[in-house]
């Protein structure tokens, strides 16, 4: 049995938000760097989880997200839960994107979110690849993941609950993958899925939200976060404001990014200079 110290370092502010069936607001990180990644974590107390990017962000997968996702615990307990988006483009069925889910879960993230998943094959080899046996095929052996879930936990805590703790989440943002979504819901160990509404408007024919999706693509989203609620799991959606963040929560949606860090600061330099130079800033349009 774990340690009083280890089921405290344990503290998982996105697990506990989705067991509690209340919204979790998070960022996505884009720019490298441990003091980037730390700095964005600690923010605000509103945020329960952060994304690492290292799909389309500058962190690369080893050591980068290695060093934020320990530069993030070393926040204490209340450090908001840390994701790692994969590089891979389309997990496939055969388990080659394995390789990258076991590097950010011996990093020590409290999940992986994995882009492109089209089908339930590819489902089913993401959660197996992020489970230990029995449940899955993950090796054991890293001697830094159990650090960064805090002081306390030893190797032999996070195996026994690893298992129950690390979110396994997968990107619906293709045509194919809206067309088999029931049978990716279907995969059992999949926690929840994520819509990224960029590339699923694409896919569909669509442009780009600027910064609301259009609106057929919009009957899609809300056909997704209706049948992941139906299957028990969990839906999530990537916003660029706190407005639009506040409405999807009212919609229903468990886990929603708000803002990004290269567009907060972005954001933030342009108004203050515009409020500097006695001009409006404008109306935000397209945006990550």
């Amino acid at each position: 049995m774990a340690s009083p110290a280890a089921l405290h370092a344990y503290a998982h502010p996105l697990l506990a938000a989705f067991r509690a069936s209340t919204p979790a607001f998070g960022a996505w990180l884009t720019l490298p760097g441990f003091l980037a990644a730390r700095t964005a974590a600690a923010a605000s107390p509103h945020l329960s989880w952060v994304v690492i990017d290292c799909e389309h962000g500058a962190t690369p997968l080893q050591p980068g997200a290695a060093e934020s996702v320990h530069a993030i615990a070393g926040l204490g307990p209340a450090a908001p839960s840390t994701i790692v988006r994969i590089p891979a483009t389309g997990a496939c069925a055969d388990g080659s994107s394995g390789w990258q889910i076991k590097y950010v879960l011996d990093a020590g993230a409290r999940g992986v979110l994995v882009p492109m998943v089209s089908t339930r094959a590819q489902a089913a080899s993401v959660v197996a690849a992020a489970r230990f046996p029995p449940a899955g095929i993950r090796g054991f052996g890293s001697p830094f993941t159990q650090q960064a879930w805090g002081p306390g936990v030893s190797a032999a805590d996070y195996l026994a609950r690893a298992n129950d703790a690390v979110l396994v989440l997968v990107q619906i943002e293709t045509r194919a993958g809206v067309e088999n979504l029931e049978d990716i819901l279907a995969v059992d160990g999949l926690d929840g899925v994520f819509i990224g509404p960029y590339d699923l408007s694409l896919s569909l024919g669509f442009p780009a939200p600027a910064p609301d999706p259009h609106p057929e693509v919009e009957v899609v989203i809300k056909r997704i976060l209706a049948a992941a609620h139906a299957k028990g799991k969990k839906c999530a959606i990537f916003c660029t404001s706190g407005t639009q963040a506040a409405q999807r929560a009212k919609e229903g949606f468990d886990m929603i990014n708000v803002t990004s860090d290269s567009g907060a600061m972005a954001e933030s330099i342009a108004r203050n200079l515009a409020d500097a130079a006695g001009v409006g800033s404008g109306a935000k349009g397209f945006s990550y």
